[in-house]
């Protein structure tokens, strides 16, 4: 049961990051990967609204490990945050890989402190 809930969940989540990746993609023209960066805040940010509601552990698979795992992406991150070092934007890769983590983590402290409420 847990697989084809984690199966189901993913197969949303991977497509709406597909969808928003591509949206947000042709409307931005920076080196910064803005549609990554959105991503993964707004992933963490819910996973936070998520955690704070203490699901059962069907609800977990299919949002947290299905869906939200599936729509954020730590290998296109780490993708791009090299790809900006290896072509010299060194302090825009510096900045992208430090300001996902640290407004990741507020994201998902901030999704947490919200959904206590």
């Amino acid at each position: 049961m847990d697989i084809l809930l984690v199966g189901i969940g993913g197969a949303f989540g991977g497509t709406l990051r597909f969808f928003l990746g591509k949206c947000i993609s042709e409307r931005s023209h920076r080196v910064f990967p803005v549609a990554t960066f959105l991503i993964n805040i707004s992933g963490a940010f819910l996973l936070g609204l998520l955690y704070s509601a203490h699901v059962d552990n069907h609800t977990y698979m299919l949002l947290g490990d299905g869906f939200l795992g599936a729509y954020t992406t730590f290998s296109a991150f780490m993708y791009e945050g090299f790809t900006l070092f290896r072509d010299n934007a060194r302090v825009d890769a510096i900045f992208y890989v430090l300001s996902t983590l640290l407004i990741g983590i507020a994201g998902f402290f901030a999704g947490y402190i919200l959904g206590k409420y």
